[in-house]
């Protein structure tokens, strides 16, 4: 495998420049990720997630497959970054999707945390929401399902 150690060095250079935490490109079948910890929340980070995988042990397992099945749906609306999502514009008020309702195309379906600047994810198309594969407050990663729209 040739590994293109400059856009390499230029995706660890991007990661210093914006903060990020990871960084994922792909190309013409290739993919490239770059990561780096940050020694202070790495420390606080396996006491928060120790709980989580511990009380759904079994759960991983059944999740994935159906993951899989959303991600290569044609109307998954999937993430465009890592961060957190948000299901409201603020805590309390309504959601701005529920499953069944109808979007029409630049609809704000969810809004993405990355860096403290909220992202609105829009509906890139009119129709119903059938799922929406996230919670309220959870992490997600590039290119997870956020929604399904048919």
């Amino acid at each position: 495998m040739n590994v293109d150690t400059k856009l390499v060095r230029q995706l660890a250079e991007l990661l210093d420049e914006t903060g990020l935490t990871e960084i994922e490109v792909e190309d013409e079948g290739r993919k490239i990720r770059v990561a780096r910890q940050i020694s202070g929340v790495v420390a606080a980070a396996p006491v928060a997630v120790a709980a989580a995988p511990a009380a759904a042990a079994t759960a991983p397992a059944a999740a994935a497959p159906a993951e899989t099945d959303l991600k290569s749906h044609p109307g998954a609306v999937k993430s465009p970054m890592v961060g957190t999502v948000y299901l409201s514009a603020e805590p309390g008020s309504a959601p701005f999707i529920k499953e069944g309702a109808a979007v029409s195309a630049g609809d704000t379906l969810v809004i993405v945390e990355a860096m403290k600047v909220m992202n609105p994810i829009q509906a890139p198309k009119s129709g119903k929401v059938v799922k929406i594969c996230v919670a309220n407050e959870q992490p997600v990663e590039y290119d997870q399902p956020l929604v399904v729209i048919e």
